[in-house]
C-alpha cells in the first residue's frame, strides 16, 4: 500500500506519516517546506516540491502507483486569509484542484482531505454535527468548503472517493517526543501558553473574560494530534475497503475554556504562566465543540488521549526540547 502525503512535513502531516509507517504503508511525502520541516518526516520517501507544479506531479504519479492521496498542504491562518485572500484561494483551492486533476488522469481514486470546523462559521448550536449549516466567515473557511463541494462533483463525475475530516482544535505532540507543533508564527492557544511557561514569550494574552461560559473565557474542543492521525488511518481503511465518500467532524466532544487550559498548563509545567487580559476579538464564538458521534459510530474511532493534562504534557515535552 503506497500513499502520497502532501504536506507531510507539517504539524499534522508529519504525525500522519508516522502512523502510516507504523501501519506498514509505503509513504511518499511531497512538501515545499513553506510551513513544514524536513526533519519532521520520520521515514519513507521525501520529495521537495509544490502541488502547483503539474510537471512534478506528473512525474511523481508516473513513478508511483498510489492507493490513495492524503492532503495536508493548506494555509491555515484565519487572520492572514482576510488580509491575503488571493494566497488562500490560489493554494487551498486552485492548487488542490491541480492535484485532483492529476489523480483523475492517473486513475487514483481515493483522497483524504484535511478540512476544518471553520466551514461552519458562527455556530447556530453546539455541539456541532455534520448537518450544521455551512456558512464560513473568512477566506480560509471558504477555501476549505469550496474544496469539499468540488470533491462531491469529482466523485459524481470521475468516481474519485474522498473523506473530509473537519478538525476543531488540533493539539498536543507525538507521545514519543519525535515531533510536535512549531508553526511560525504560532497562533494556537496551547503552544502559546507553553511558550509563556518556558520563557519564550513574556505572557499569554486572554481575549475576553465576559463570555457566557462558567469562567467567562471561550470554550474550545481540543483533540490530540495522535488521535487525529488515527482518525485519518480509519478513514483511509474505509475508502480502501470500497467505502463511499463521506465527511466527519473531529473533536473530543468536550470543551475546555481558555482559563482551564492555562490552569492545566500551570499544573503540568509547575510554571506560573503570566496572563494579560485584553478585549474580545471580533468573530470569536463563546463555544466551539464538536459532535463526533458519526465517526465513532461508522468507523469505530475512539480518542485515546482525550485528557487535557495528557495533551498539554505531550506538548510540554516537545516545547522543552
Amino acid at each position: 500500500m503506497k500513499i502520497l502525503v502532501v504536506g507531510g512535513a507539517g504539524y499534522i502531516g508529519s504525525h500522519m506519516v508516522k502512523r502510516l509507517l507504523q501501519g506498514g504503508a509505503e509513504v511518499v511525502t511531497l512538501d515545499n517546506l513553506s510551513g513544514g520541516y524536513r526533519d519532521a518526516v520520520c521515514g519513507g520517501t521525501f520529495i521537495y516540491g509544490d502541488i502547483a507544479d503539474s510537471s512534478l506531479l506528473s512525474r511523481i504519479f508516473s513513478t508511483h502507483a498510489f492507493a490513495a492521496v492524503m492532503h495536508f498542504a493548506s494555509y491555515i491562518q484565519v487572520g492572514e486569509s482576510v488580509q491575503e485572500p488571493a494566497k488562500y484561494y490560489q493554494n487551498n483551492v486552485s492548487n488542490t484542484l491541480n492535484l485532483l486533476d492529476m489523480m483523475v488522469a492517473f486513475e487514483v481514486k481515493r483522497f483524504i482531505f484535511s478540512s476544518t470546523a471553520a466551514i461552519f462559521g458562527e455556530p447556530q448550536y453546539t455541539p456541532i454535527d455534520e448537518q450544521h449549516p455551512k456558512n464560513p466567515i473568512n477566506p480560509y473557511g471558504r477555501s476549505k468548503w469550496m474544496v469539499e463541494q468540488a470533491l462531491g462533483d469529482y466523485d459524481r463525475a470521475y468516481g474519485l472517493k474522498s473523506t473530509c475530516l473537519r478538525y476543531f482544535n488540533a493539539a498536543g505532540a507525538d507521545p514519543d517526543g519525535e515531533m510536535g507543533e512549531r508553526h511560525d508564527p504560532e497562533t494556537h492557544l496551547i503552544p502559546l501558553v507553553l511558550q509563556a511557561a518556558s520563557g519564550r514569550r513574556e505572557q499569554i494574552r486572554v481575549f475576553g473574560r465576559d463570555y457566557d461560559t462558567p469562567d467567562g473565557t471561550c470554550i474550545r474542543d481540543y483533540i490530540h494530534v495522535t488521535d487525529l492521525a488515527e482518525a485519518h488511518w480509519l478513514a483511509l481503511a474505509h475508502l480502501l475497503a470500497g467505502g463511499d465518500s463521506c465527511a466527519f467532524n473531529l473533536g473530543n466532544g468536550n470543551g475546555f475554556s481558555v482559563q482551564e487550559v492555562i490552569d492545566a498548563a500551570r499544573q503540568v509545567t509547575g510554571k506560573p504562566i503570566p496572563c494579560a487580559d485584553e478585549q474580545r476579538r471580533a468573530g470569536d464564538p463563546a463555544r466551539l465543540v464538536a459532535d463526533s458521534r458519526r465517526i465513532r459510530e461508522q468507523l469505530g474511532w475512539q480518542p485515546r488521549y482525550a485528557d487535557l493534562d495528557k495533551i498539554i504534557a505531550d506538548a510540554w515535552r516537545w516545547e522543552t526540547r
